[in-house]
């Protein structure tokens, strides 16, 4: 019986599990602190979370099964004629990375920037050792327009290469 049932599983197809979207509320929110408290080296605060509760689509939590093992929260800047997407965290369980979660959340901001039609670019900020996330933004076209010395407090290194992916010509 365990030879069947380790056949069965050989055999099903690899997109039995599935990737699935779902907002962030109230009811929520727990998970996604626990799920950048785990992902990310800074901590965020309270008001980060308050205003990702008015995000709408803007944030996301990222199912694997069922499961919570990733996350994206984005804001939507003006600067004089310029609209863009910041990307303030976008992330995903260690356990979980290189199945397809991140590229589901990298997707999920891109198509909200190509629906806008205003979007300029999309960019980010990636601590300058974090050489995986930034070969997972380059596989998607975003490029290093600068480096920030010193962005974030109380890890190492402190410097932050910003990302930028231009959607307009």
């Amino acid at each position: 019986i365990v030879h069947q049932i380790e056949l069965f599983i050989s055999n099903m197809p690899t997109n039995c599990s599935r990737i699935e979207l779902g907002g962030v509320t109230g009811h929520n929110i727990k998970q996604l602190k626990k799920l950048n408290a785990v992902v990310f080296p800074i901590s965020y605060t309270e008001k980060f979370y308050k205003d990702v509760l008015d995000l709408g689509e803007l944030s996301k939590l990222a199912y694997y099964n069922d499961i919570v093992v990733g996350g994206v929260c984005c804001r939507i800047e003006t600067e004089g004629t310029q609209r863009r997407i910041y990307i303030m965290t976008l992330g995903c369980l260690a356990p979980y990375r290189r199945l397809g979660v991140g590229t589901e959340l990298l997707g999920h901001v891109l198509r909200i920037a190509k629906d806008d039609g205003n979007i300029d670019n999309v960019y980010l900020h990636v601590q300058v050792s974090n050489t995986e996330a930034l070969e997972f933004y380059k596989k998607f076209g975003f490029e290093i327009v600068d480096t920030k010395e010193h962005y974030y407090k109380r890890i190492e290194p402190p410097h932050a290469h910003v990302l930028q992916k231009n959607l307009k010509e």
